[in-house]
């Protein structure tokens, strides 16, 4: 894992985001120069926006993310698989889903690995990656186990804490957790909140593989990027 001396490891573990609802054309713009400049592993913008980010990010080694069903992961299975095959086609090489939150709270596992399921198959279709957001804030620790369980078995790559608007991002405990849930199954991105090198450090540490932030060039330069 990378030290919090070393910038250049940093940002190939980096997710640089711009989710908000009122993103414009010009902020994601700046978001694609940001990525191409630092070298983050990718930019997640909403899914409007992946042509855009896809043009600006050709033929670089930033890739193209967005999101599945976001934020609150209760759209139909149906409606997420088109979502994941349509983002695909435009672009996207990594999909960042929200599980059914409500089933996994009723114990409908089935239903929730399932719901997994249907976009996994579509995203490896696509040659792409999948990450499943199980959003901690809105779980008990059972039920966080648990999603981690489905989501391996649902052949996702990532599980990732947080969409970011749901009252809580990243925890410490959290990224522990989920990693000590998926060992080495799947990987772990930490997500929301993450403003500081010394957040970084404290979710790489944790387990996290990858960090989901919109803080990430004030990241760097903690960093000593210039």
């Amino acid at each position: 894992m990378p030290t919090v001396s070393d910038w250049q490891a940093a940002a190939k573990l980096i997710d640089h985001t711009l989710l908000k609802p009122e993103a414009t054309t010009d902020q994601v713009t700046q978001l694609c120069r940001e990525a191409l400049k630092f070298g983050f592993a990718s930019v997640c913008v909403q899914p409007c926006y992946v042509p855009l980010t896809g043009s600006l990010l050709q033929g670089s080694a930033v890739k193209v993310c967005t999101v599945i069903g976001f934020p609150s992961g209760a759209t139909l299975s149906e409606c997420k698989r088109f979502e994941a095959s349509e983002v695909l086609r435009l672009g996207a090489r990594e999909l960042d889903m929200v599980i059914n939150i409500g089933a996994l709270k009723s114990r409908d596992h089935a239903a929730v690995q399932a719901d997994i399921q249907s976009v996994a198959e579509v995203t490896h279709q696509g040659g792409a990656i999948l990450k499943v957001i199980i959003e901690t804030a809105l779980l008990t620790r059972e039920e966080k186990i648990k999603a981690c369980e489905l989501a391996v078995a649902a052949g996702a790559e990532f599980v990732k804490t947080s969409t970011g608007f749901a009252g809580g991002g990243a925890t410490v405990e959290d990224v522990a957790l989920m990693r000590q849930a998926v060992g080495d199954r799947a990987k772990v991105k930490a997500s929301g909140g993450i403003r500081s090198a010394a957040d970084f450090q404290a979710m790489v540490s944790a387990g996290a593989d990858r960090v989901g932030a919109s803080a990430s060039v004030a990241i760097m330069r903690e960093l000593g990027a210039p």
